[in-house]
């Protein structure tokens, strides 16, 4: 079939947001029958619930003995900011980022904490900082998948086992979906509306034994909210970690996130989760190598994410193109998709080159990748040929 061909099949679930992200295959409101509307989610049952988020959470997860896990307000980006104003400060921090959100936590830490002693190591979008300049007498604090340039770190190998100071991990388009060593790292942090297609507003905080030592340690100069508070009468605040919520919780939310978790387990647990990963990110490379016109952002083999897929265009398509154009026929190439209804949500970040972002985690199905690539080809020769007009 050649480009320009109108594609006869259609992806069954059109969507590929990377968040919130698609619901798991076969999931349905009729699921969410057991929340307890109108209950306090400090009651029995409430509690109980926030309680089974947490234990299938860990257990899928494979957390070890003495990781800590809780719910926290403000989804990922109030459980990243939670932990760096709570432990950052006693010693320096080297900060690494290569993506829109990586940037965030360094602004956070500049702009905001304003600490003195910071070290930043960037990279542009599709690449990695050099990660072997950590400095681990230092706190590190870096994402585990750069969700808006689909770049990965490969491995833990970097981080030292005997550090002293503290690794903050924002994992969010990471955790279910990559294998993290939880025991290189300190801090985790991830939301539900991502790998397992959960609701927003809440956020997952992993404290290791060394993080609640620094906690109940060390008092940051700084006067803290009450939404980010983990110590009290510098004790870590137990509770949180048992159910009892900061603040109070959407149990229709939390109802999903339970319904997400049954899933997972029942086709396999984390294994089958990043095999479903990897699955979607080698169909979309498979087709990327055979193409004339787009490829991966990411052009190491080794940092492609297998969640947030970005795409751009050959260097050759963007040639007699100004910057405002390429931009502008992207977002013509996603405004088609999105009209076919084949494919929404699935521009690149603002901040990120031009072009394209399949989400990939474990709730999209491989064969609705298959279907929607031909439509990405079909989009692509439709806008190429608008533009060669002018």
């Amino acid at each position: 079939m050649s480009q320009s061909a109108r594609p006869s099949v259609r992806p069954n679930n059109p969507n590929f947001s990377s968040g919130p992200c698609a619901k798991r295959p076969g999931w349905s409101v009729d699921g969410l029958t057991d929340t307890p509307f109108g209950r306090s989610h400090r009651a029995k049952v409430g509690k109980a619930k926030l309680e089974e988020v947490i234990d299938r959470s860990a257990a899928i997860l494979g957390l070890p003995e003495g990781w800590r896990l809780g719910i926290v307000p403000a989804s990922d980006t109030g459980a990243v900011e939670m932990a760096l104003w709570s432990l950052l400060g006693g010693r320096g921090v080297d900060m690494f980022t290569w993506d829109s959100f990586g940037d965030t936590w360094v602004a956070d830490v500049q702009k905001q904490l304003k600490l003195d002693d910071v070290r930043v190591f960037t990279a542009p979008y599709g690449q990695l900082p050099d990660l072997a300049r950590a400095d681990f007498d230092r706190d590190v604090v870096f994402t585990w998948n750069g969700t808006t340039a689909g770049v990965r770190v490969p491995n833990g190998d970097w981080i030292a086992d005997d550090r002293k100071g503290l690794t903050i991990c924002d994992a969010t388009s990471a955790a279910f979906a990559m294998d993290l060593p939880w025991h290189k790292l300190d801090v985790v942090t991830w939301s539900w509306q991502k790998v397992l297609g959960g609701e927003g507003a809440h956020g997952m905080l992993v404290l290791s034994p060394r993080a609640v030592e620094r906690l109940e340690s060390y008092t940051p100069p700084w006067p803290l909210p009450k939404i980010f508070r983990l110590t009290s009468g510098g004790k870590l605040m137990d509770g949180i970690f048992r159910g009892d919520t900061i603040n109070t919780p959407s149990m229709l939310a939390v109802e999903d996130q339970i319904d997400a978790l049954k899933w997972a387990d029942s086709i396999g647990g984390l294994p089958a989760l990043m095999a479903r990963c990897e699955a979607n990110r080698a169909t979309v490379q498979s087709w990327l190598d055979g193409s004339d016109w787009a490829v991966n952002l990411a052009d190491d083999p080794a940092i492609r994410s297998c969640t947030s897929v970005c795409l751009t265009l050959k260097a050759a398509c963007f040639t007699r193109l100004s910057a405002e154009d390429q931009a502008a026929f992207a977002k013509k190439m996603v405004s088609l998709l999105d009209k076919e209804a084949v494919a929404f949500d699935i521009g690149s970040y603002r901040d990120a080159p031009p072009g394209l972002r399949i989400w990939g985690g474990a709730t999209v199905e491989t064969a609705d990748i298959v279907a929607v690539l031909p439509w990405l080809d079909w989009a692509y020769a439709q806008v190429q040929a608008e533009f060669a007009s002018k």
